[in-house]
């Protein structure tokens, strides 16, 4: 049989295996994440008919070449192109785009997998999944949600545990800011406060112009009427029983210069609303329900009053929750989770309808020294092989763009331009095996 029969056959074979794989990519060309793939050839094992020969001075002849006849064409290699895809505007907080060149790390009963494809979405468990299901891994944070610990990465939960809701914080520090006025007598400056159990309090306080200590001095106290003390609690108003429970510091006082600013020396230090554990309210509003004994912490706040002034004007004085210092101290009620965020630095955080920030995770790639010896396993994802080097379990910091995905890095008109000389290449090969048949047959046609 002809040798050329046989190269025109592995012709046929590798070009159809090339047209395979230009199907492949083309049918791929919307697939989110997908890495294109190239086909490489080469020749198969030359026959030696002849082979090279130095120069002879004795027989004044030259070198000869060797003479080889080639037996056709092998598949070199199929390589991914792990080139970067263009980006895709979702603007759904859980799509995600790799900027460089990482790998999100998911994973299932089967073990840990690798993709590109970063459409991820929230379970009804609270899971972060991918399209087939598979949790997306990463770091989880410390217990009060301050910091990522980095460890061997694991499955990430937003809706679950601790981070569906923000805890209340007991109020500490409070601001007084605004001004009384020289023409009054008397202003009321009421005090809104939460305790660690998440209670809002609201709480008059009564700044009375003491004329006995000069016109420039108010004197400070619960506002009381005969001798009750009304609050507010919950958005109701109710009596505290025991007047002892709410106490304000001590004979204080507010001392103002005659420029209207606040004289910090002879103005009370250390102004502080106590409240005393076990008080007990009652109700006087018709609309709300007795409140009866309230358990709570003992809780000693401060009040900062450098920001009062006395001008000529109204009263505007009000009370803020925290401290001046840019609001430490203030307290909240308790929240809901109620919106997640993603940062480009793969930190996710939760946020709470009290106002609160918490962060629940962050986000884990994984980087390879070569990854296109990374194994497609389908799904867009990919395993790790002996040439792609291994997960170290841990991961690196990502860098990611939000509400974007990567499209997939096929480009049509290097596809098309490949998919012609295929073609042309299995034409050539076929027409190969048609003229060596047709030498055979005037070689069989010899013997008639």
């Amino acid at each position: 049989m002809m040798r050329s029969m046989f190269s025109g056959v592995s012709g046929l074979r590798v070009h159809q295996t090339k047209m395979d794989v230009i199907g492949n990519n083309i049918a791929n060309v919307n697939t989110t994440g997908f890495k294109s793939a190239r086909v490489t050839f080469n020749e198969i094992f030359s026959q030696t008919l002849q082979g090279g020969s130095a120069a002879n001075e004795g027989t004044g002849r030259g070198g000869r070449n060797p003479m080889q006849v080639g037996l056709g064409v092998n598949v070199a290699s199929i390589d991914n192109l792990m080139t970067q895809g263009a980006a895709q505007r979702t603007d759904n907080p859980f799509d995600l785009m790799i900027e460089d060149d990482g790998f999100f790390v998911v994973q299932d009963a089967s073990g840990i997998k690798f993709t590109r494809d970063g459409s991820f979405r929230v379970d009804e468990q609270g899971n972060l999944i991918n399209s087939q299901g598979m949790r997306v891994c990463g770091w989880n944070p410390n217990e009060d949600g301050t910091e990522i610990q980095k460890a061997p990465v694991k499955p990430l939960s937003i809706y679950s545990g601790d981070s569906a809701s923000a805890p209340p914080k007991a109020t500490s520090d409070i601001r007084w800011e605004g001004n009384l006025s020289t023409s009054d007598d008397e202003a009321i400056i009421m005090m809104n406060f939460f305790d660690s159990l998440g209670n809002e309090y609201s709480v008059p306080i009564k700044a009375t112009g003491d004329k006995g200590g000069g016109a420039n001095t108010w004197k400070l106290e619960l506002n009381k009427t005969d001798k009750k003390l009304n609050i507010g609690f919950n958005g109701k108003n109710y009596t505290v029983g025991d007047d002892t429970s709410f106490q304000l510091t001590n004979e204080a006082k507010l001392v103002f210069k005659e420029n209207g600013q606040i004289d910090t020396k002879q103005t009370t230090n250390n102004i502080q609303l106590k409240v005393t554990n076990g008080f007990t309210l009652s109700s006087t509003d018709p609309t709300a329900t007795a409140a009866g004994k309230i358990a709570i912490e003992d809780m000693g706040i401060k009040v900062d009053v450098s920001g009062i002034t006395q001008y000529n004007q109204k009263t505007t004085v009000q009370s803020y929750r925290g401290s001046a210092d840019g609001g430490s101290g203030a307290g909240q009620a308790p929240g809901e989770l109620n919106g997640v965020n993603i940062g480009t630095d793969g930190i996710i955080t939760g946020r709470y309808t009290n106002g609160d920030t918490k962060v629940l995770g962050q986000i884990a790639v994984a980087k390879f020294r070569n990854p296109a010896g990374l194994q497609k396993v389908g799904n867009n994802l990919f395993d790790s092989t002996p040439n792609s080097g291994d997960f170290d379990m841990i991961g690196t910091d990502p860098v990611l763009n939000a509400g974007v995905l990567e499209m997939s890095n096929v480009d049509l008109s290097r596809e098309f331009t490949e998919m012609i000389t295929t073609q042309r290449g299995f034409q050539a090969n076929s027409r190969v095996i048609t003229s060596s048949d047709e030498m055979l047959q005037e070689l069989v046609n010899l013997k008639r």
